[in-house]
């Protein structure tokens, strides 16, 4: 009787034991370590990267840790973090790159692939030349380009990038697409390229020119979006000067597809809080971008809508695979 009760009392502490674990688990909160958070590329993406990474730390409660993954457009860093694990630990900087480092076949795979979980902001490319040319408007840009003997040399950031696809769009729109060649940077950025003469113009974030045209080295003369940019209040938009374009690129965060809804949920949480501070809203001013957050729903539908559009665009383009 002894031993029976013994073995009862052993047996009740032994599953109690068990159930206070595997309660312990089940309630566990996501997120219990680190995010890490892939960031595609340089220059603009990478800054505003770096401080929503700080923001979104301070709303989870654990390190947003972004890590620099760049190379083919995109694809090096989408293919990290395709190849993860789907448990909103591993996250994606996206942009409109998703859609053309598919279309131009660098992925197999395509935006369906992740799961998205906020759209942050969004930059409007802006068109500049040397203001040595005297070009100030795109009536002025198109008389020059048309006397040229030889064709207009536009710096990209490389075949197929967004700078690339927004550039050949740009032009087809203007009639000007034989007159074009078109001359990755390497290294280079579009300001140096410009000011050195190894370039004739380029399509790049308006932040980056901002303060050349302060100096009075660069023109821009127009933006490609459907509204003005804050940082260059002044520069007109293609579609206020007879052009009938609208390009814009969106930035946000992407999870692998599968990743839990409730991880999606605060990670979209943590991204909305930080966009509504007050340093984002700031960085926005001096860096050049426009805070734009959207729900995880909405940014997946503009996700698809987009990569519809793009895919059409390279294909008219000739860059699709």
């Amino acid at each position: 009787m002894t031993f029976n009760t013994t073995f009862k009392g052993g047996l009740i502490a032994a599953i109690s034991s068990a159930i206070i674990t595997l309660g312990g688990t089940a309630q566990a909160e996501y997120p219990e370590k680190p995010v890490d958070m892939t960031v595609l590329f340089g220059g603009t993406a990478n800054t505003i990267a770096q401080l929503l990474s700080e923001l979104m730390s301070d709303a989870l409660g654990q390190p947003v840790v972004p890590v620099s993954r760049t190379g083919g457009g995109g694809a090096v860093g989408y293919s990290h973090v395709v190849g993860t694990a789907p448990d909103g630990y591993n996250i994606v900087w996206n942009s409109n790159s998703i859609s053309t480092t598919h279309h131009t076949g660098r992925v197999e795979f395509d935006y369906s692939a992740f799961t998205p979980i906020a759209r942050v902001s969004t930059e409007i490319p802006a068109l500049a030349v040397n203001a040595s040319t005297g070009w100030t408007n795109l009536d002025e840009f198109t008389a020059g380009v048309n006397a040229m003997d030889g064709k207009l040399k536009v710096g990209i950031s490389g075949k197929g990038s967004f700078t690339h696809l927004t550039s050949a769009a740009l032009f087809d729109a203007m009639g000007l697409t034989d007159k074009v060649a078109f001359i990755s940077y390497g290294k280079g950025k579009a300001p140096v390229e410009l000011l050195a003469g190894r370039i004739d113009a380029a399509i790049q974030w308006p932040g980056q020119f901002a303060s050349y045209v302060e100096s009075g080295d660069l023109n821009v003369l127009a933006v490609t979006g459907s509204e003005r940019v804050g940082v260059l209040p002044d520069v007109p938009t293609a579609q206020e000067q007879g052009v009938d374009i609208n390009i814009s690129m969106w930035r946000g965060l992407a999870a692998p597809a599968g990743t839990p809804d409730d991880a999606v949920a605060k990670l979209q949480a943590a991204a909305e809080t930080a966009v509504a501070s007050d340093a984002f809203q700031e960085a926005s001013k001096n860096i050049g971008f426009s805070p734009a957050f959207m729900n995880a729903a909405d940014f997946g539908a503009l996700i698809e809508s987009d990569d519809a559009f793009y895919g059409t665009l390279l294909q008219q383009l000739g860059l699709a695979k």
